[in-house]
């Protein structure tokens, strides 16, 4: 991370390259139990929220974000009552899921208080949905959250992280997807942020699919779409079925619902689901 002349850099050491945001103002600093926290007002991007040294959203881009981290997942699930998210404290996420009618509620599960009061303060659209009765806001560890789910309990889980390391490092081991597909019930599924398709396919894209695939899940698909101000500009969820294949079940239905998007469609949901050649020889290699 680099802040000089009024201008916000995030450096990609590994992979030689930055992004910069133009600062108007620094509008807060703290340092929690957990992290270090940043919020920004840029010239182009609106407001900045940065974590760590690591960019976790903007008002100009989030949405496409929020949008895939949701919307697939729920319309790929025939019932989606249950839905629990792990992390997502900027509650984004959480005023997606609850677009749905179907969602009867919605435990996010954020280990810091801090990320989420800091949001209701300077990004107060992504928590219009955190007063809606279905949502939950509890302030703890989700893997240990997790641990202790009642097995079948959750129809859906999305874990809504920062980058594997750090607090969120667990999130994305075996240990932690076993724990997932126990508390899942029979027509479950796992969403997951899963890093660029450019810069982490190996590290992080493919060891999800093995992981997930050693944990038991049935099917595993990842989904890109693009990203700006994350490293590469291109990033990816990637999907996970306790039982069945990972299919668009009821994404007909977005065609009809009105659910106020600005990315998702059907149609982004279907394209979404053909990977590049490149990302889908190097899953199908790993699992040969």
């Amino acid at each position: 991370m680099s802040l000089d002349k009024n201008w916000f850099t995030e450096i990609h050491g590994r992979d030689g390259s930055a992004f910069s945001f133009q600062i108007k103002a620094k509008l807060h600093e703290e340092r929690s139990e957990y992290q270090h926290l940043e919020i920004y007002d840029t010239q182009t991007y609106g407001r900045l929220m940065v974590i760590d040294g690591c960019v976790m959203l903007t008002d100009r881009d989030n949405f496409i974000y929020h949008e895939m981290m949701s919307h697939p997942v729920l319309f790929s699930h025939p019932n989606p009552r249950r839905v629990v998210i792990i992390g997502g404290g900027d509650c984004g996420t959480l005023r997606e899921v609850l677009k749905h009618d179907v969602v009867e509620s919605a435990l996010q599960v954020d280990i810091d208080e801090r990320v989420t009061r800091l949001s209701e303060k300077y990004f107060p659209e992504l928590c219009d949905s955190n007063n809606d009765p279905r949502a939950t806001l509890a302030f703890a560890d989700g893997i240990k959250w997790m641990d202790e789910a009642a097995p079948g309990s959750v129809d859906v889980v999305i874990v809504d992280s920062t980058d594997p390391v750090g607090p969120a490092e667990g999130l994305f081991s075996a240990d932690f997807f076993r724990k997932v597909w126990r508390a899942l019930g029979e027509d479950g599924l796992l969403v997951q942020q899963s890093e660029s398709p450019l810069y982490h396919l190996d590290s992080v894209i493919v060891a999800m699919h093995t992981a997930l695939r050693s944990a038991g899940f049935a099917d595993v698909r990842t989904l890109p779409f693009p990203q700006p101000v994350y490293p590469s500009g291109w990033w990816s969820c990637t999907m996970a079925s306790k039982t069945g294949r990972v299919e668009p079940r009821r994404v007909a239905e977005a065609d009809h619902k009105q659910l106020n998007t600005r990315y998702y469609s059907a149609d982004i949901h279907r394209a979404a689901l053909v990977l590049p050649p490149y990302v889908a020889a190097a899953i199908t290699k790993a699992h040969r």
